[in-house]
């Protein structure tokens, strides 16, 4: 609740959370708010413009360009979200391993973790694709393999930090398991950071997912997502350059949405940035009075 407070305060940071939140919905409820079918052809509306029937109007092939964005949420944000979950559990999940017990169990995986990230993402990604076959499965399949590793790294790091306190040290003298030392006394310490690097691998996996449908080897025809409309859209973007504008600033609007909420979240969980903003907020406040005493004068 605390957390929620903070970041309603900021303006910024809830037009955020609002459109993130509106953006997800939208794509869990497609079917119910799209107007129409998003792979439904109507050769006679071929590039047709704006109407009451078709908000955005219609592809190359008649579609409608609305429903195909909205649909497009699917692939381009929830399965993203999906992926961004598993990767995040598995690296959650071997990081409390390798930082809670360290010794071999540690050795072994962050060795692991070392050959992962000696490949560069993207090239690992477009390996796996090019071994896999084009597909939003395979994409996601290789988000999975890419960010577990540095998931991993991120909360064993955290992990390592508290795992030697007083506390956790009292908690095994009492006989308290490892799991329940790890769920009651770590876990809540240490899983706001990897929520805001998750956050912020959330806007980055969004650009990835659509920039590689728009190189045609993400999600395939006829499939509605932004990257892809944008693919399509692009034999005639001099001609119809409005049929790459909605696509274009659907990922705009939502990666940015997610950066923003993702620099909030921080500044929420990091008492550093907390008291650095306050100490802002107060200088700022501070020399108000005066500038307007000065202009008084």
């Amino acid at each position: 609740m605390k957390l929620m407070e903070r970041l309603l305060k900021d303006r910024l940071a809830a037009a955020s959370l609002a459109v993130v939140a509106a953006t997800l919905l939208i794509g869990l409820c497609a079917p119910l708010i799209a107007p129409h079918s998003p792979n439904e052809a109507n050769m006679e509306l071929r590039f047709a413009g704006a109407s009451w029937s078709y908000w955005l109007g219609n592809d190359h092939l008649g579609r409608c360009i609305l429903s195909r964005l909205i649909y497009g949420i699917r692939p381009s944000v929830l399965w993203v979200l999906a992926a961004l979950g598993a990767s995040a559990g598995i690296g959650a999940a071997l990081g409390f391993a390798a930082g809670y017990f360290l010794g071999k169990t540690d050795a072994i995986l962050m060795r692991i973790c070392d050959i992962m990230l000696s490949f560069p993402g993207y090239v690992m990604t477009l390996a796996i694709v090019g071994m896999m076959g084009a597909g939003l499965t395979n994409i996601l399949i290789a988000f999975v393999m890419m960010k577990w590793a540095w998931f991993a790294r991120v909360i064993r790091t955290a992990v390592m930090q508290y795992a030697d306190a007083d506390y956790v040290k009292f908690a095994k003298v009492l006989g308290i398991g490892h799991f329940g030392i790890m769920t009651r006394h770590i876990a809540p310490v240490a899983l706001p950071e990897m929520a805001v690097i998750a956050s912020g691998a959330f806007g980055s996996m969004i650009l990835q997912i659509s920039g590689l449908s728009f190189l045609g080897l993400g999600i395939q025809a006829p499939h509605a997502e932004w990257g892809m409309m944008m693919n399509e859209a692009r034999a005639v973007m001099f001609t119809r350059p409005e049929l790459m504008l909605a696509p274009g600033l659907a990922i705009i609007i939502v990666v940015s949405a997610v950066n923003f909420l993702s620099d909030a979240l921080q500044k929420a969980l990091d008492p550093k940035l907390m008291i650095a903003a306050r100490r802002a907020e107060a200088s700022a406040g501070g020399t108000a009075p005066r500038l307007r005493g000065k202009e008084v004068a």
